[in-house]
């Protein structure tokens, strides 16, 4: 490798490597995740949590209204 040149430019020869082995996961040189599925995958967490969080909110209100109406009271 070109260790010589990374310290002039302030580079880590270990951040060098690792954005080689992203460039070849891009490329399909190399198994891995690509940056475009990691965006994906966060995403759909994202939007998983805030669909638990409505369900949640749903479930409670639900509840609340069938307690609301419970006949006797």
């Amino acid at each position: 490798m070109m260790s010589w040149l990374l310290p002039d430019f302030g580079i880590s020869e270990t951040c060098l490597q690792n954005w080689l082995r992203q460039v070849h996961v891009e490329d399909d040189a190399r198994p891995g995740v690509t940056v475009a599925e990691s965006a994906d995958v966060r995403e759909l967490r994202k939007r998983n949590r805030l669909l638990e969080q409505e369900n949640e909110v749903l479930r409670r209100a639900a509840a609340y209204f069938a307690q609301a109406h419970l006949p006797g009271e």
